[in-house]
């Protein structure tokens, strides 16, 4: 199944997209190398981690965190929670739990019980872990920026061209 487009006619929301890209980029790396380590567990602590911090991330540049909907105007805030229900998304302008993390990787968990079996092989599986681990966390991530433009679009929602916590620091 083809995921959404994450293109869009304002160049703020276009900007969110390259800098959530960027740190999802960075942070696949590393879960990718945490994946080559041959100590069990570590790869899935790693990848829990990675997107517990990773999710939030990228619904900050959107302006889709929990704590930057509800300073949203209220008819604003509205218009946001009808375009995440609609979007269907589990994790925007939600708090990111152990629980929720658990369910979000039970969303490519073939993948991740590949990747665990894939790093006992010599040399070619601990690689093919890292390619596995890299994919599963982009393709998690992918799809969050997806569904955060979407919800933009749907809700109207204009962000500020600067950058709001991936970028640096926030000025203006």
């Amino acid at each position: 199944m083809a995921l959404p487009q994450t293109r869009s006619d304002d160049p703020a929301v276009m900007e969110a997209v390259r800098r959530a890209r960027s740190v999802l980029n960075r942070r696949a790396l590393v879960g990718a190398a945490a994946s080559v380590v041959p100590v069990p567990g570590v790869d899935w602590l790693v990848d829990a981690a990675l997107l517990s911090k990773l999710i939030p991330a990228i619904s900050a540049e959107f302006g889709l965190t929990p704590e930057q909907i509800e300073r949203l105007p209220v008819r604003k805030r509205e218009q946001v929670e009808k375009a995440v229900a609609v979007v269907g998304s589990m994790v925007i302008g939600k708090f990111i739990t152990h629980d929720l993390v658990i369910r979000v990787a039970a969303a490519i968990g073939r993948r991740l019980t590949m990747k665990r079996a894939a790093r006992y092989v010599p040399i070619a599986g601990q690689a093919l872990s890292a390619l596995i681990g890299y994919g599963a966390i982009r393709y998690l991530g992918e799809q969050h920026i997806r569904d955060c433009v979407e919800v933009c679009r749907q809700a109207g929602l204009r962000l500020p061209s600067a950058p709001l916590l991936l970028g640096g620091s926030a000025s203006g």
